[in-house]
């Protein structure tokens, strides 16, 4: 087993059946000996990255889904700049998912996401994506209201678990269609979540980042584990599973993130795209040119 399988397994859902939120401790640094030993090997995990990026990109078959889902501050944004550091940007497609627009609104849950899926060769990463439809959504009702759905669908009591089966199912299609999805949680205790925003108020060059309705969500903190847990149960499977990252040490959560992603690509057996004999007496005679020229 690979260093990087070995550091994110134990964090991987790829069913739920007995999957349960308190059975994960949001402060846990596994199997690492502290912060310089953690930098260490994401340096390491993002070199490696880079190369089966590189393969990835040339053999232009499989595409590569990464959704981050997290309560506020728990650090998606700066997971997704620090472990995507060494990846080459033209194969890499990064969407952030605010409030729907009206257009949105005029559509199914699934439409604005699925205009953004990479492209084969490439890897698309979702800073929040279609299950904000059955998390904010589903902890402020008053949300739902705005999508104009017909009355008998929003009366439905069993709306949310269609909204995992469609979501479960589109998943499936995307699989089948090459494209491997990845899905994290950064798992941060009310608490770290609690130090962070304080920080954020006392530091004038974080204070951009501070909003008040961060602070009114904190409210229904009880509600979004519920929705959490019950997401992360109910969507979990072995070709779409679930990371439930450890994030209260930020440097324990992006080197968990890079370990998850190196070990998807490993289990590609990426390879660069293999020369036929045509192909190659062509590149012998472009080089028997160049080499017959002075410059």
């Amino acid at each position: 087993m690979s260093w990087a399988s070995k550091l994110s397994k134990p964090y991987c859902i790829d069913h739920g059946k007995k999957f349960r939120l308190k059975d994960f401790d949001p402060g846990a640094t596994t199997g690492i000996h502290g912060k310089e030993h953690a930098e260490e090997l994401l340096k390491k995990g993002i070199a490696e990255m880079a190369g089966l990026q590189d393969k990835l990109y040339a053999q232009d078959r499989w595409a590569v889904l990464l959704i981050f889902q997290a309560m506020d501050a728990a650090g998606k944004d700066g997971a997704i700049k620090h472990v995507m550091s060494g990846v080459n940007p033209q194969g890499c497609q990064v969407y952030s998912f605010k409030a729907p627009s009206s257009e949105d609104l005029n559509h199914d849950f699934l439409w604005r996401t699925s205009k953004c899926l990479p492209e084969r060769g490439h890897i698309g990463i979702f800073n929040r994506s279609y299950y904000e439809e059955v998390l904010v959504v589903r902890v402020h009702s008053d949300i739902l209201k705005n999508e104009r759905l017909p009355d008998g669908l929003v009366s439905n009591k069993k709306m949310w678990e269609e909204r995992f089966d469609d979501i479960k199912n589109f998943e499936k299609y995307l699989s089948n269609n090459g494209v491997v999805v990845r899905k994290f949680f950064l798992n941060v205790s009310r608490a770290e979540q609690k130090r962070r925003f304080l920080e954020r108020l006392e530091t004038p060059e974080k204070n951009w980042k501070f909003s008040a309705a961060d602070v009114r969500e904190r409210e229904s903190w009880n509600d979004y584990m519920t929705a959490y847990e019950e997401m992360i149960a109910a969507t979990s499977s072995s070709h779409s599973p679930w990371y439930v990252v450890p994030a209260d040490n930020k440097w324990y959560t992006r080197l968990v993130v890079a370990a998850a992603i190196v070990d998807t690509l490993q289990d590609l057996k990426l390879a660069y795209p293999s020369v036929d004999p045509e192909k190659r007496k062509q590149l012998q005679a472009a080089r028997a040119e160049l080499e017959k020229r002075k410059s």
